[in-house]
């Protein structure tokens, strides 16, 4: 599976889910969205292999990626999880931040791990490469490929013109050309990064439809809540309105999540308009301040007048039909261009460096 496969994915609604897997992680890389450390907890083992059992052949998601912490200090559970995925129809993605890289060879469950899963992603910066030489990294990637596993890199840097991103990528080119594409994206004021990493500056105009792809994919948090959003804030338990919560994995199933994520008249305005978009319409003092996307979202909870105007106006088929023609506006522009809004806008192209090549499998 192709990394470009996967971001053309995520505006789909109920097309993909994130697992979190873990908190715990043995880097302490300064730039941590999660702050992870190897006191964190894991998430409950059994809560996830129930959650992934109700995966049938009529009704499972057609992306799970596996995240932490760092979800490979469990690779018995990915490489189990992997496998029930597989046997409902879904293919599967990990998230490394490639701990085990300093070794003479793939340690041996890691290698089943990659057997197993059909996307394979290491995370690179130059927070990581304090804890896991570049170099490292690179034998890392150069034995996957012999294996024959769909590799690439999620690169982060301070933003288009860190030099490091330069410098990076064009390592990535010399040495492997198209066979590891890369996701760039810029540092997040998150985690450990959040007392001294610059907020990103959204892009202007509060009233304009800037649809949030973000709330397409439910996301399984550690202590197995299940949410529609990303943002760490929501993740982490620090802000959970009730309008992004869908559930929790020890008692609910894909399908009932699925169906939540779909028929949410917020959450289907949420990716239509976007949370200022919607905001500005309804709220009559103009709403939240027009550089807070996330925040804004994070508040609409105290805006009951805009929940009720966007439960009356997204109920019903028009409310679907809208949510479907964003969501696949979305991704019709392709994996690039969700990249140019989401990721480094000038390194968007190389999310999508294999796009002549055929996929491992």
């Amino acid at each position: 599976m192709r990394l470009a496969e996967i971001v053309a994915a995520r505006p789909l609604v109920g097309e993909g889910v994130l697992v979190m897997l873990t908190r715990r992680c043995p880097l302490r890389c300064a730039h941590c969205a999660t702050m992870s450390t190897m006191s964190a907890p894991h998430a409950d083992a059994g809560v996830l292999r129930r959650f992934f059992d109700t995966f049938t052949v009529d009704s499972h998601p057609a992306v799970a990626v596996l995240t932490g912490g760092e979800p490979l200090l469990r690779p018995a559970l990915v490489t189990e999880l992997a496998a029930a995925a597989r046997s409902a129809g879904t293919r599967t993605a990990v998230l490394t931040g490639a701990f085990f890289a300093t070794a003479a060879r793939i340690p041996a469950p890691v290698r089943r791990v990659a057997a197993a899963v059909d996307h394979f992603s290491i995370s690179l910066d130059a927070y990581h490469e304090r804890e896991v030489p570049r170099a490292s990294v690179f034998r890392v990637l150069r034995e996957l490929i012999e294996l024959g596993v769909a590799v690439s890199l999620h690169v982060v840097g301070a933003g288009p013109d860190d030099p490091y991103l330069a410098d990076a990528t064009a390592d990535v080119r010399r040495c492997f050309g198209t066979q590891v594409p890369m996701l760039v994206t810029g540092l997040r004021a998150t985690g450990r990064a959040a007392s001294w990493a610059s907020p990103a500056i959204p892009a202007p105009g509060a009233a304009a439809a800037e649809p949030c792809a973000m709330a397409a994919w439910p996301v399984v948090t550690d202590d197995g809540t299940i949410t529609a959003c990303c943002n760490q804030n929501v993740v982490d338990g620090v802000a959970r309105p009730e309008h992004l919560r869908l559930g929790h994995a020890t008692v609910d199933g894909w399908p009932a999540v699925r169906e939540r994520t779909r028929s949410s008249p917020v959450l289907r305005m949420l990716r239509t308009l976007g949370p200022r978009g919607l905001d500005a319409r309804v709220a009559a003092d103009g709403g939240w301040p027009a550089a807070d996307y996330c925040g804004t979202c994070e508040r609409l909870g105290r805006r009951p007048e805009v929940l009720a105007w966007a439960r009356a106006n997204a109920a019903g088929p028009g409310g679907a039909l809208l949510d479907r023609q964003a969501a696949h506006g979305q991704a019709d522009a392709g994996p690039t261009a969700l990249v140019r809004r989401y990721g480094c806008a000038p390194y968007a192209d190389l999310v999508d460096l294999d796009r002549d090549r055929e996929p491992s499998r």
